[in-house]
């Protein structure tokens, strides 16, 4: 596959592809890293391919970045949206796909490249990607600023079902007529990703020559005259596969239905101050070095202020604290936020307010409660994505129930549709459902 094939060539094989199964995202990685340690992935030159609502490409602001040399404090100080981008850094991811459906759209489409590597005047990690999704956080820097930086190739694809369900409701109907143009468009292989989706016959169960059931998923979302589809290039994902060694198939059950936690916990009138608080003034066309610079640190400077001023409002929000802080310029509307929060509940929890506005930056969290036919197709298309790719070295999957990103009355289906799927593609799998336990391992 790559140059590096005599380190392929050693790497072990399971006897049965392993299927990890965690609550909240960030608890995948020490499965990773097992599969690492015990030679089935090879330390380096990883492809990840990521089905998600949501990136999980962020990165954690201030912590150092040799901390990815010692697992099990890296493993302390991830949290769900930012566990990949250490990873990268630690040398062991160096493509990665993220696939998302069509109401999810924090990141431009298609091709980006761009270096991780630590930061020399803060020793953290940072990017040099400028899409607004990292400069949002604060997380660019300029290459001369980075050292033992490494190159990360990055592709955004949209997977979406072909005219969706578009006869069972408008909610279908609006998110398929906001579908932006496909980075990665391949016409030779268009044929082969738009299948037939049809409910199954009874007993039509035949095993291919590879001993894996050929019986695909049923889809009874669409009429026989519509198709479930993926718009991604197999041609496309093929190419990247080949140039590694090994891959990881990572789905977020939340792929398929997805909530924004934080629409009910708020009114629309707290909603809209958190987003004047919490905007990002996003960089004109073409910005220069030093834009990139101002408009980084002005940035920085405006996520601290919000942090201290929510730390503070913690040890106590008497008028008087919450008057100093929104006598400074761009808080001003936090005095009303904190009085409509203190008429609803007895004591806010200002640390969580602050967590919400850290989404309200350039764009919401994505919000799409599917119905069960949405969800139907949507795995149908997965399954259509992946049957023509390799078999991958393992599998992780998170529910992300808990905290409601996955609708909890959903998400057992939708993880037995998932399974049911990943059993067609590859077989008997070997499921650990960690989630059940108490804890994952070190």
């Amino acid at each position: 596959m790559s140059d590096s094939a005599g380190e392929g060539a050693r790497l072990r094989r399971y006897p049965e592809l392993p299927v990890w199964v965690v609550e909240d995202h960030q608890e995948v990685l020490p499965f990773i890293y097992r599969a690492i340690g015990s030679k089935h992935l090879p330390a380096s030159n990883i492809r990840f391919l990521h089905f998600d609502s949501h990136p999980d490409l962020l990165i954690p602001v201030n912590m150092p970045a040799d901390t990815v040399f010692d697992k099990e404090t890296l493993f302390g100080e991830l949290s769900i949206e930012n566990w990949i981008m250490p990873a990268v850094y630690a040398g062991h991811f160096s493509h990665v796909i993220w696939f998302h459906p069509t109401w999810a759209q924090q990141m431009a489409e298609g091709k980006h490249h761009f270096l991780v590597g630590k930061d020399i005047s803060t020793t953290t990690i940072r990017v040099t990607s400028t899409d607004h999704y990292f400069l949002s956080d604060g997380l660019y820097v300029p290459e001369d600023q980075l050292e033992n930086h490494r190159p990360l190739q990055l592709d955004v694809i949209m997977v979406k079902p072909d005219r969706l369900c578009n006869n069972h409701g408008g909610k279908a109907a609006e998110s398929s007529a906001k579908k932006p143009k496909l980075a990665l468009e391949d016409t030779e292989n268009a044929a082969s990703s738009d299948r037939d989706c049809q409910s199954e016959e009874p007993g039509k169960d035949t095993a291919t020559q590879n001993g894996q059931s050929s019986q695909e998923p049923s889809c009874s979302c669409v009429s026989e005259s519509q198709h479930c589809q993926s718009t991604a290039s197999t041609g496309d994902i093929l190419q990247i596969l080949q140039q590694g060694d090994a891959f990881v198939l990572d789905i977020d059950l939340d792929f398929f239905s997805v909530k924004n936690p934080f629409k009910e916990m708020f009114t629309q009138e707290e909603h809209k101050i958190l987003q004047e608080l919490y905007q990002f003034q996003r960089p004109g066309n073409n910005p220069t070095k030093d834009d990139l610079a101002d408009i980084v640190d002005t940035r920085i400077h405006q996520l601290e202020d919000l942090e201290a001023a929510f730390a503070d409002l913690c040890d106590g929000d008497d008028e008087e604290t919450v008057r100093r802080w929104a006598s400074n310029p761009g808080m001003e509307t936090l005095l009303p936020l904190v009085q409509s929060l203190k008429k609803r509940m007895e004591v806010p929890d200002y640390e969580m307010v602050h967590q919400a506005g850290l989404t309200c930056d350039y764009s919401e969290l994505p919000h799409h409660i599917s119905t069960e036919q949405e969800i139907e197709c949507l795995v149908q298309s997965v399954y259509h994505l992946l049957k023509d790719l390799p078999k991958p070295t393992l599998v992780t999957i998170a529910r992300s129930s808990l905290d409601e990103y996955c609708p909890s009355e959903q998400v057992d289906s939708i993880q037995e549709k998932v399974l049911g799927m990943l059993r067609s593609l590859y077989g008997t799998l070997d499921t650990h459902l960690v989630y059940l336990a108490e804890s994952a391992p070190s």
